[in-house]
């Protein structure tokens, strides 16, 4: 047996590389093999392995080659190849070589002379010798033993060999030879090819896609590992089946370390995949110029394209792209929208390896023809600014100023400002500003000054002179006075305000914006300790203002939330305060100035009026603006303080879902450590440990905003048992806070875990240090939880004789308030203390309190500590019944309200616009705090004593 592979490749897999075993080819297979045999008994045989690349066709050729070797059939293959279809006899040439050399015609064996009317068919250009010698030479080679001639990629063929092969085809009878072809779908029809479908023994095997299950074998041959149902069938369509790209979507999610479920799937478009990437562009190369430019075009265009668009991008008329499309569809690269007439490529991977594979200045190209083409279609805006962005397209366009322009300000007023920023920057040019129109140039600066701080005081001051429109030069004189305050010039800040002042003097208008100004330069002026500590300093901090404008309000806010944070006239900030939320509103003021004033509520140990003000803001405020996820922060703190810790939990979730851990930055410090504090609350440490592991350190910045995730963490360090460690961390939380001004006890309870700390290192002094700095300050200001954790603080650190006076008055004090979490710890304290002095009945009644209090805010710890705390009195409590309706959610109380009532889930469900299984969760936890043990029957009776969660009754939706 002579086994003669002819070129580089002839099976279409590396050196050295195996073939992969066989997933659902059996059918295929099965004929294959036997033609094979057939062959090897001295029949003729002619099959055509047809389908579109990466289906396999030239591993089912391999194989048969593979049992025509072990069946003793001479072996001739080769693929032909398209550089050489210029070359008369290319392919054939090869195959003719590979010949035994006396097989060959030559002079002592003259071809076989032409019957009569054969040389007049053969086509111009073809001598009737090199049909006649090619197919003597087969005959020959045959007549030495059975013979298998398979050509891989047949359609690339150059014409002379197709006919050839063809010539041969014809005359297969009689002959021990197989004559196997594999052709690629779509290409256009040969002589070949009618030579070879018109032969009654022609076999024609078509592979086909596998289905999801063969995707799940094939998945574990390659990795050892089975794969879920919904992994399978997201890779069946984001391959379409296609052997190849499913082995390159598996190898390299494997390699990346991306699990094989379908949310790793649905999240592999973000990482950069190069063996699926590779598998892409293999089989995009081998594809006409058509095909190849469909698939540009789909991808420039994105998801759902449309269908005349994309045909037009890739110039293409719509038969040609119709057919493009096809090819794409059959390879597993594209598949038609289900909602639209548009076409998508199958994956976000696909798309990205099809723009990796388009030169730079041709994608940027068609980016730019694109958003053309979308412009005149009457394509919204955002979408051809998003081509324009990628393109070389110039702003000197007008109708590509003017798209620019108008997405950057819808972009501002939705919020994202870094947006905005890049598609000005495109309408003036670096170096280019002085030659720009004033007024573009401004709003460039205003969006800057928000993000790129030195570049909008840059461009803002150049062109503040010569803005013509009175509004927007009153918005650039506001965002260069915060500009210049965030980073420290406050004098040139000041100086401009007074300039304003000066030249609006004796207007109304002038002292209304003059109020602004200030307002602005302050909310700004926080993020900047140089400029903080200097405003404090010059600046008045008066509120006696009327609060009759918004712009009176706004300053209002701003100097309340100062003085409230610096211990400075607290009850006249918490008036301030009322004052700005009393008299302004959502249509009238600004979310920051009525979120401002809400804070001082919060700082100045109001929680429940804080979330009540935080929750009207929320229920106005459009989810996609700036100010949402810190309008979740900020309530789901006051939840913390008021132990509402489900709501907290959900609340901080909202704010966090499009965050990173890791990457966390200031603006969401706040959520991660009210998150932080309230697992720790919960008593949930594994949780804790889990988030602390995952965010960034906070003493990498010294921003005031990450204070209290240094707090949270030293107060986890505490409860895992390394107070040294916790004392660090608090004490440099301490400090931080100090020198931000942020001296009021009761905007950081940092000093009452680091009295906790020094307690637990055996410190007592220090402990009580903090505790009678905290009282001597809440007690004047009128903070009553501030002071009543002082109190417990300096409770713990006193001897036995003191410790019940001062929990009997942390207790007393803590009681008006809704904090219920501290007063249920107070009450645990307090329980002990009383134990431990011999009143065993008092302690039994306040611990049964705290008990029950702890078990229905879901204080898990702490609600063991009161467990244990009641054993010792001599109790033997069985079920928490806490029957307090205050500790339900404020959604909790709306749910279980409409409950009592007589309605149905469902009913309850669509009138909330929640699911059906949110209002069973609630049910759940309002039947597990109000300890109701038959459900609905006795929640009338469990809502009596109260109606709400620290809150007003929650109205009856209509």
């Amino acid at each position: 047996m002579i086994v003669t592979p002819v070129g580089h490749g002839a099976y279409g897999t590396r050196d050295g590389e195996q073939p992969v075993r066989w997933v659902e080819r059996d059918r295929e297979l099965a004929v294959l093999g036997d033609l094979a045999r057939r062959t090897a008994a001295g029949h003729p045989g002619l099959v055509v392995v047809q389908g579109p690349d990466g289906i396999g066709r030239t591993a089912l050729l391999h194989t048969l080659t593979a049992d025509a070797r072990r069946l003793g059939l001479r072996v001739l293959h080769t693929r032909a190849d398209p550089d050489r279809r210029t070359l008369p006899l290319g392919t054939v040439r090869a195959l003719w070589g590979a010949m035994p050399a006396d097989t060959l015609p030559g002079p002592a064996t003259p071809p076989r002379q032409p019957a009569p009317g054969e040389a007049a068919r053969a086509p111009a250009g073809v001598l009737h010798r090199a049909l006649t010698g090619w197919h003597e030479a087969v005959r020959t080679t045959a007549a030495r033993g059975p013979l298998l001639i398979a050509i891989d990629d047949v359609h690339e063929a150059d014409p002379v060999s197709l006919r050839c092969l063809a010539y041969t085809a014809r005359r297969l009878t009689g002959l021990p030879v197989l004559l196997a072809l594999g052709r690629r779908d779509g290409n256009a029809w040969t002589p070949l090819d009618e030579a070879a479908m018109a032969q009654p023994l022609c076999r024609v095997v078509r592979p086909r896609p596998l289905t999801a299950p063969g995707i799940g074998r094939l998945a574990r041959r390659l990795t050892g590992a089975d794969t879920e149902a919904r992994f399978q069938a997201d890779c069946l369509a984001a391959t379409g089946g296609s052997p190849l790209l499913v082995t390159g979507l598996v190898t390299a999610l494997r390699e990346r370390g991306v699990s094989l479920t379908g949310a790793g799937l649905e999240a592999a478009g973000d990482h950069d995949l190069p063996a699926f990437r590779e598998c892409v562009v293999r089989l995009l190369r081998r594809q006409p110029p058509p095909t190849v430019r469909a698939a540009q075009a789909v991808a420039v265009l994105g998801d759902a394209a449309d269908r005349e668009t994309c045909a037009q991008l890739a110039r293409a008329d719509a038969t040609t792209f119709a057919r493009a499309l096809s090819a794409l569809g059959s390879l597993g690269l594209a598949h038609a929208s289900s909602r639209t007439d548009g076409w998508s490529l199958t994956h976000p991977a696909v798309r990205n390896a099809v723009l990796a594979d388009t030169p730079a200045g041709q994608r940027a190209a068609l980016h730019g023809r694109a958003a053309r083409l979308l412009h005149d279609g009457g394509a919204p805006t955002s979408d051809v600014a998003e081509h324009l962005l990628r393109s070389e397209v110039t702003a000197d366009q007008p109708w590509a100023k003017a798209v620019l322009l108008d997405t950057a300000r819808k972009a501002m007023l939705d919020g994202a400002v870094a947006r905005a920023v890049e598609l000005l920057r495109r309408c003036v040019p670096d170096g280019a500003a002085d030659a720009c129109d004033p007024d573009l140039v401004a709003e460039l600066g205003i969006a800057e000054s928000r993000v790129d701080t030195a570049a909008g005081i840059r461009h803002l001051t150049a062109v503040l002179d010569r803005v013509s429109r009175p509004g927007l030069r009153f918005a650039s004189l506001s965002a260069l006075v915060g500009g210049l305050a965030r980073t420290g010039q406050v004098d040139r800040a000041v100086t401009l305000l007074a300039r304003h002042r000066s030249a609006m003097a004796g207007t109304a208008a002038g002292a209304a914006s003059a109020r602004l100004l200030e307002a602005d330069m302050l909310m700004a002026a926080i993020d900047n300790l140089d400029a903080y500590t200097k405003i404090l300093k010059t600046e008045s901090f008066h509120m006696d203002l009327p609060g009759d404008t918004p712009e009176a309000r706004a300053l209002l806010a701003w100097r309340a939330f100062i003085s409230v944070c610096r211990m400075d006239h607290v009850p006249q900030a918490l008036s301030a305060a009322g004052t700005v939320i009393r008299m302004g509103g959502p249509t009238t003021d600004s979310t920051v100035t009525l979120a401002t004033a809400a804070s001082v509520l919060l700082y100045g140990d109001r929680p429940h009026e804080a979330d009540r003000a935080y929750r009207q803001l929320m229920d106005g405020t459009d989810v996609r603006s700036q100010a949402y996820p810190t309008l979740l922060a900020l309530g789901a703190a006051a939840d913390e303080r008021l132990g509402a810790l489900d709501e907290a939990l959900r609340t901080t979730a909202k704010a966090l879902r499009k965050t990173r851990i890791a990457r966390a930055t200031r603006h969401e410090a706040l959520p991660l450590a009210v998150r932080l504090h309230t697992f720790l609350d919960q008593g949930d440490l594994a949780a804790a440990t889990g988030l602390a592991a995952e965010m960034p350190d906070p003493r990498a910045d010294d921003d005031w905003q990450w204070n209290e995730l240094l707090c949270a963490r030293g107060r986890l360090r505490l409860a895992q048992g390394e107070p040294r460690a916790a004392l660090r961390d608090l004490t440099e939380c301490g400090h931080r806070q100090r020198a931000w001004h942020r001296t009021n006890p009761a905007v950081s309870f940092w000093w009452y875990w680091a009295g906790q700390a020094h307690l637990a290192v055996g410190d007592r002094t220090a402990a009580v240090e903090l505790g009678e700095w905290a009282v001597g300050l809440a007690r004047p200001a009128g903070l009553p939880c501030a002071l009543g954790t002082g109190l417990e603080l300096l409770a713990e650190a006193a001897d036995e004789r003191d410790r019940l006076a001062l929990l009997d008055e942390a207790e007393s004090v803590l009681a008006p308030t809704r904090a219920a979490l501290l007063l249920a710890r107070v009450r645990v304290l307090r329980g002990r203390a009383l134990q431990r002095a011999g009143h065993t009945q008092a302690a039994r009644t306040v611990l049964h309190k705290g008990w029950r209090e702890t078990h229905a805010l879901g204080a898990r710890a702490l609600h063991a500590a009161a467990h244990q705390a009641l054993l010792a009195t001599g109790a033997r409590p069985r079920r928490a019944v806490s029957g307090r309706s205050g500790a339900l959610t404020r959604s909790e109380a709306q749910v279980a309200r409409l409950a009592a009532d007589g309605w149905s889930n469902t009913r309850i469900a669509d009138a909330l616009f929640v699911t059906r299984r949110t209002v069973e969760a609630h049910l759940t936890s309002v039947y597990r705090k109000l300890g109701l043990s038959s459900g609905r029957r006795e929640l009338r009776r469990g809502l009596e004593p109260d109606t709400g969660a620290g809150s007003a009754e929650p109205p009856h939706p209509q």
